[in-house]
């Protein structure tokens, strides 16, 4: 059985980020030992098409919804966000350290 392309262990992570939680680029980068927070990102990018790839969960170290200008809006990614009880100010996570998921803990 062939091994799952980098991008669909990245999916497979997300998936896993709990409702009204959210974990970043590099925690997911950190976990699989391969590629970048960057790398992380890229995937994400291709990962619309995927079905329950909850991509509006990962944000920056930071808690910034720094991949907000992937999204079809601008404001899709904080929208999706607070329809899942996530407060965002001026494009950050509120309580970021609070929602954080990670998913070391997990698998």
């Amino acid at each position: 059985m062939p091994k799952e392309s980098y991008f669909e262990q990245v999916y497979d992570v997300v998936r896993c980020i709990p409702h009204g939680r959210v974990t970043t680029y590099g925690t997911i980068a950190s976990l699989l030992a391969l590629g970048s927070a960057r790398m992380v990102g890229w995937a994400l990018n291709h990962s619309f098409g995927e079905l329950g790839v909850p991509a509006h969960r990962v944000v920056n170290r930071k808690g910034e919804l720094s991949g907000r200008n992937h999204f079809p809006t601008p404001t899709t990614m904080q929208e999706l966000l607070e329809n899942e009880g996530v407060k965002v100010k001026d494009d950050q996570v509120v309580d970021f350290e609070r929602l954080f998921w990670n998913p070391a803990d997990h698998f």
